[in-house]
């Protein structure tokens, strides 16, 4: 039985304590725990840690090992295996390529937090990717991009997010980066909008001398007029402890949503010892990311046509050559695979681990380098976006982007629909073949792409089916209807439409002012997590404790 002796409440619900005990309560009971990680931040065109303010440089690793599991994460034996050795190794963060979302990360995650070390994610996979050669961007992508995000948003140390990694590869498939670049507006968007804490989304792109300009360049720019508000970065309760509500603004409180937050790049130009900083490459690709306002990693380095690889790169990467322009990088990779990169070797019998002498020369390198950051208060930087590449014949990616993928809008075209599908096309045959003969009968203007022109069917992200139902439809109401004209080798049959015609349908689609919208909405009533403790925001604003400003 309690005594009538007086308890505190729990430390997130002090609000009927006088408002200097609210204070004190709050700054020591919500502390974190010894092993808690903290969320890294972006002000500028670097990295920092939220709390202690020193400025981030990534010490990554590549980390997918094949093996009959896809998703390194999913497997806490294996996390807990190699761990130890990414810390002797000097590692703080990993870049993982795949994972499968409906798999549970939670042990490997905690153990990685536990070691002090962070995720770089990439959301796409081999079967939801964009394909280069025939670029698309639809709802099933989006959803399968969303369900990632949904899957790993909760941990702390979920560092960011690549939105893609070497889509476009050379000046042949330039038009693809529109559509990257379109599903990383999407995604940082839904983040905005469903989750309590933003993190970063970039891409990570290939060093193509022909196109590697226009692709720095594509990916930083964007429209200024398609603004969201951002409390996400550095939150606005830490705002005010931190005390940093004049410096609200350069850390991002509005941001463009047209572009990358981060970027990366993958970088193979110093091989062996024989180069140096200048005759490497790295001098040049320093120089042009001086001016680059958001951050920049190496997100993949490690020559490897001389071997073993001695990592003479390393000390460079974390010196004053390039620390004020790079935030690091991450090296490939961490298993020893058929490419011959690995810094350690799995027997796949016994999962024992074998370190490699490119474990050992990486350990020295990384052992040797002790960068000097700058603290984020005394940061600030005036860098702008830069201007969106030209189209050429060398690169034709339009500025203009694709819609955003709506469900709602592709359900209720369908439900207009008088003749439709009936379901016995397959995916990878008939549809692409029906599709085909239909669209040299009517017009699919509404249901395809261009890249290059920026010209999007309004219903260009619906499921193949959905799309081949309403270009079925279309041939059969130029046809007055007639019963024949809504056969189509015996794929399709007649409906009863549900509403009279799609007009409208496009109104449903959330849209990035939609998204906007319920952003603010939603941060208005976001129970915030301030150094490892759930406030109600509003409740302490209430108080007068908190007060911004």
């Amino acid at each position: 039985m309690r005594s009538s002796a007086w308890y505190p409440p729990s430390p997130c619900g002090l609000l009927s304590l006088p408002l200097l005990l609210l204070f004190s309560v709050l700054v020591i009971l919500c502390s974190p725990a010894a092993d808690a990680i903290n969320p890294i931040v972006i002000k500028g065109y670097k990295f920092f840690d939220s709390v202690t303010k020193n400025e981030f440089f990534v010490k990554g690793v590549a980390y997918q090992p094949r093996t009959s599991v896809v998703d390194p994460l999913a497997q806490p034996t294996a996390c807990q295996r190699d761990i130890p050795l990414m810390q002797k190794l000097g590692i703080n963060v990993i870049r993982v390529y795949q994972v499968d979302p409906t798999l549970n990360h939670d042990d490997c995650m905690k153990a990685f937090e536990s070691a002090g070390i962070y995720l770089i994610l990439d959301l796409t996979s081999p079967n939801n990717s964009i394909d280069r050669s025939k670029p698309s961007y639809d709802l099933s992508l989006y959803k399968a991009l969303t369900a990632t995000v949904d899957a790993f948003s909760s941990y702390p140390n979920t560092m960011a997010f690549f939105g893609g990694n070497e889509v476009t590869n050379n000046n042949t498939n330039t038009d693809a980066s529109a559509f990257v670049k379109a599903s990383i507006r999407d995604i940082k968007a839904y983040i905005k909008a469903t989750k309590s804490r933003y993190i970063p989304v970039g891409y990570s792109s290939n060093d193509d001398a022909d196109i590697r300009d226009q692709l720095d360049a594509y990916f930083d720019c964007g429209d200024p007029t398609e603004q969201v508000r951002n409390v996400g970065y550095v939150s606005e309760l830490e705002n005010h402890f931190y005390k940093l509500n004049t410096q609200a603004c350069s850390i991002h409180c509005i941001f463009t949503i047209d572009k990358v937050d981060f970027y990366g790049l993958n970088l193979y130009e110093w091989c062996g010892t024989t180069v140096n900083f200048q005759t490497s490459g790295y001098a040049n690709r320093t120089l042009t990311f001086s001016t680059y306002n958001i951050p920049v990693i190496l997100s993949e380095y490690g020559c490897n046509l001389v071997t073993p690889r001695v990592f003479a790169e390393v000390a460079t990467i974390y010196s004053s050559n390039m620390t004020d322009v790079w935030s690091g990088g991450i090296v490939y990779e961490w298993t020893e695979e058929a490419n011959n990169y690995g810094l350690v070797q799995i027997d796949q019998a016994t999962g024992q681990v074998t370190t490699l002498t490119d474990y050992d020369n990486l350990q020295k390198a990384l052992a040797g380098v002790s960068p000097n950051g700058v603290n984020m208060d005394q940061f600030s930087s005036s860098r702008q976006g830069q201007p969106c590449p030209p189209a050429s014949s060398s690169w034709r990616a339009s500025t203009k982007l694709p819609p955003t993928p709506s469900e709602a809008v592709c359900t209720c075209m369908v439900s207009s629909l008088s003749c439709v599908s009936n379901g016995q096309v397959t995916m990878n045959d008939s549809v692409g073949k029906q599709l085909g003969i239909v669209c040299g009968m009517t017009s699919c203007a509404d249901i395809t792409v261009d890249g290059t022109q920026g010209l999007y069917g309004k219903y260009s992200f619906c499921a193949p089916i959905d799309k081949l139902s309403y270009v079925y439809n279309a041939y059969y109401v130029a046809q007055k209807k007639v019963p024949q004209a809504c056969q189509f080798s015996g794929y399709a049959q007649t409906a009863t439409p549900q509403r009279q015609s799609d007009q409208g349908c496009t109104d449903l689609t959330a849209g990035r002012n939609a998204t906007t919208n319920s952003t603010t909405s939603a941060t208005s009533s976001t129970r915030w997590r301030f150094r490892g403790c759930a406030v109600a925001g509003a409740s302490l604003l209430s108080a007068g404790v908190l007060a911004l400003g």
